[in-house]
């Protein structure tokens, strides 16, 4: 029977190195003896000295332990659980260098996987870089040795979860009351068996669904109850998938609402329903969208994954027509019940998996005056083959990775006849390598 060779122990003497770049993850990046190596905490343009985490054939990981020759751009991070916590990652990156990494980083992208390059490049659209994130999954863990239950992210490169006390990127109504909430959860008699906290904040209210592995004790409901009246939260409970979510206090909860105020529209939505994390970043692009695809009273547009119509929505107040299309059968309900109550009877939904054919669906073969497309990370290649049907002149592009972005521009470019005017970024995740963008394509 073979057996695997053993990995040579890792080095323990600290190395130099010169950080060349940033990887896609907000690594930096040097070559050590011809190898790539990823060095976390490490900035572009600086000496440091690292000591190595793994060593693989082609690529090594290390960590910085000692920066010989900081870079202009670094700085003091705000938060005291940075470098362990790993809901962040550029918290030592000056704010406005972060964007302009991340745009650096769209424009390599668009050369190397797409063989494209936009004519032009918007200004970044920026927000606030602390208590912007209106949408959370939040670990929960009872640690015995410690006596005590750990609410948080996940640390860096582990499946443990970080001591954190605060989080200044979450909303501060959730916080700046993790200890509060970690403390509610220690005299819990499910205490072990409550995983995870997933956090929705509306415009005006703010849920917390709890998954919980066992019922809940009457005792146990009243605390987590009389913790949302102290909080103002509202209390939910979801004891298997997501459909099982209820709500526990109040009973009937008014819905969770968030405004566009620009377009007049209003959006209901459930807690565990998909929005924008970013509220203030999400009415700028929407802003944007609603600029790039000038619709016209005449015309007839397609917004292909189109959630609960945070597009759709707004487009339809200025468009004789749109067609949404999403994979959901949930948020296309939720979609419907919007437009209804937002008076807006010009738009139609339809639940279909992009990622599949849609021969048989005639609102995939059907022409548009101009296409919307927003997916997932895995991109929109799949639906890229109904383009010479829709005959669009315009198409705008909304992408959270910018990989898959280039990869279908490169399909849009050099096999359906596009020109890529215009790309930016968007920060939508403020600290962290997350890259958001935006690209508009013509005929």
């Amino acid at each position: 029977m073979s057996r695997r060779p053993k990995r040579k122990p890792l080095p323990q003497t600290p190395f130099g190195a010169r950080v060349e770049s940033f990887a896609h993850d907000g690594r930096g990046v040097s070559h050590v003896d011809g190898k790539a190596v990823f060095i976390d905490g490490a900035l572009p343009g600086e000496d440091v000295r690292f000591v190595y985490t793994q060593i693989r054939r082609d690529f090594a990981e290390g960590r910085a332990v000692e920066i010989l020759e900081p870079a202009a751009e670094r700085v003091a991070p705000r938060c005291a659980h940075f470098g362990v916590c790993g809901g962040c990652s550029l918290q030592h990156l000056a704010e406005g260098a972060q964007i302009q990494e991340k745009q650096a980083l769209l424009l390599e992208q668009f050369r190397r996987l797409g063989k494209v390059e936009p004519e032009a490049l918007f200004e970044p659209l920026i927000g606030p870089h602390w208590g912007y994130r209106h949408k959370a999954r939040l670990g929960v863990k009872w640690v015995a040795k410690k006596d005590r239950v750990l609410v948080g992210f996940r640390e860096k490169a582990s499946a443990f979860i970080a001591e954190i006390e605060q989080c200044p990127v979450l909303h501060p109504a959730v916080g700046e009351h993790l200890t509060d909430l970690a403390a509610m959860i220690a005299g819990l008699s499910i205490r072990e068996k409550l995983p995870q906290i997933e956090v929705a904040v509306g415009d005006v209210r703010c849920a917390l669904v709890f998954r919980v592995l066992q019922p809940p004790s009457s005792e146990d409901l009243e605390r987590l109850s009389a913790f949302g009246e102290h909080y103002a939260f509202d209390i939910y409970l979801q004891p298997q998938g997501p459909d099982s979510v209820f709500p526990l206090h109040p009973q009937t909860p008014p819905p969770l609402t968030y405004a566009l105020p620009a377009h007049g529209v209003e959006f209901r939505f459930k807690p565990t329903d998909f929005t924008q994390v970013n509220v203030q970043i999400n009415r700028q692009m929407v802003d944007r969208v609603l600029e790039l695809l000038d619709p016209q009273g005449h015309e007839t547009l397609l917004d292909l994954f189109c959630g609960i119509g945070n597009f759709t929505l707004p487009l339809a107040r200025r468009a004789a027509q749109v067609v949404g299309v999403e994979g959901g059968a949930e948020a296309v309900a939720r979609a419907r019940e919007n437009a209804e109550a937002n008076g807006l009877a010009n738009v139609q939904f339809h639940v279909a998996d992009l990622t599949q054919p849609q021969d048989q669906a005639a609102w995939a073969t059907a022409r548009y005056d101009k296409v919307l497309l927003d997916p997932s990370r895995a991109g929109a290649l799949e639906v890229l083959q109904y383009t010479k049907k829709w005959q669009a002149r315009r198409i705008v592009y909304v992408s959270c990775n910018p990989s898959t972005l280039a990869r279908d521009a490169g399909v849009l470019v050099h096999e359906h006849g596009y020109r890529l005017l215009s790309a930016g970024v968007m920060d939508m995740f403020p600290h962290t390598s997350h890259v958001e963008s935006i690209a508009l394509f013509e005929k």
